[in-house]
């Protein structure tokens, strides 16, 4: 951000904010780059739990300062986590964009775990350029090809790579869902998920909170094993992977399976087409599911036991930050 605030080919800038620290530096800069001439907008959702006060604060500092400010959309709230730069680079221009699980707060980023991809993939960046004009107001609807946007994309999208895995299943091909979320609470998208373990999907899923779906129960939720892991650090990535014939598809984003996020708010997952970004988070995922320390089942009787077996012990968050020190 203080790059493209300072880097005098930058053009434009567009950031959602969900919740912002009180002293936040990530909007000092988008101040800085409004007064070093570029045309810098910020979509302020005023209605964060929590973060009323601090975000109507910084709406008035921006707007004070020539930021282009919008505010909350009737009946949406938006929740997606994205930034778009436009740059001019020779004779043309090129987008760059960023979009992740968590907020633009350094308060939170010290204590919770998240993801982010920056990329300057067309497919990616135009897609984010909808998104940004639909929340402007320039069009009445997102037209995206890559992006899963809640409320207009996200959950039929889900709904049809879920059911691609159990029609896989059923015609003896090699299926599997796996989830990390912060919640899973929407019935209709539970009601998937037990359906593609009757048809004997095998899903694994860390769900670090609320969990509408019981593992385990025969005829319903045989092949589903549920886990949950709290540490030091609160686990706030949502990411979603499908077998998807050996594609692996996997992707990136803000929304929970909760009915708020795939149906009240606007949502942003990213597809994670880099092979290394996926390489990394196949090794968090591989990580936290052999986790002896920390992860606990979500039982249906909700005794929630600690998952321990006579392997080497591993703290997954100690593991993953040794992983990431490595790179």
């Amino acid at each position: 951000m203080d790059e493209a605030a300072e880097d005098p080919d930058v053009q434009e800038m567009a950031l959602t904010v969900y919740r912002v620290a009180r002293d936040s530096a990530v909007l000092s800069t988008l101040i800085k780059a409004a007064e070093n001439g570029k045309e810098v907008t910020v979509f302020m959702e005023v209605q964060a739990r929590f973060d009323e006060e601090s975000n109507l604060y910084w709406a008035d500092r921006l707007e004070e300062a020539g930021v282009k400010t919008l505010y909350s959309m009737r009946g949406l709230k938006v929740h997606a986590k994205i930034c778009l730069v436009t740059r001019k680079e020779g004779s043309s221009v090129r987008q760059y964009g960023y979009v992740g699980t968590g907020n633009f707060n350094e308060k939170t980023a010290k204590i919770y775990t998240d993801h982010w991809i920056l990329t300057a993939d067309e497919r990616i960046t135009n897609d984010l350029d909808q998104v940004f004009k639909f929340l402007s107001g320039e069009v009445e609807e997102p037209e995206v090809k890559h992006l899963l946007v809640a409320p207009f994309t996200l959950r039929k999208e889900l709904k049809r790579l879920v059911r691609e895995e159990a029609h896989a299943a059923r015609s003896g091909r090699p299926s599997g869902v796996t989830l990390k979320l912060n919640a899973l609470e929407d019935g209709k998208m539970v009601k998937e998920l037990y359906d593609a373990s009757v048809a004997g999907v095998p899903m694994e899923m860390i769900i670090r909170g609320i969990c509408r779906l019981l593992q385990g129960i025969p005829d319903q939720s045989e092949t589903i094993r549920v886990r949950s892991i709290i540490d030091r650090y609160l686990e706030h990535p949502r990411i979603y992977r499908f077998h998807a014939g050996g594609e692996e598809l996997m992707y990136l984003g803000s929304a929970d399976w909760m009915t708020r996020n795939l149906s009240r708010r606007i949502e942003v997952a990213i597809p994670v087409y880099d092979p290394e970004v996926k390489r990394q988070l196949t090794r968090l995922i591989d990580i936290q599911l052999s986790d002896n320390q920390k992860a606990r089942s979500i039982a249906p009787d909700g005794s929630n036991p600690y998952l321990r077996n006579d392997e080497e012990p591993l703290r997954s968050q100690a593991a993953f930050r040794d992983f990431l020190a490595a790179l």
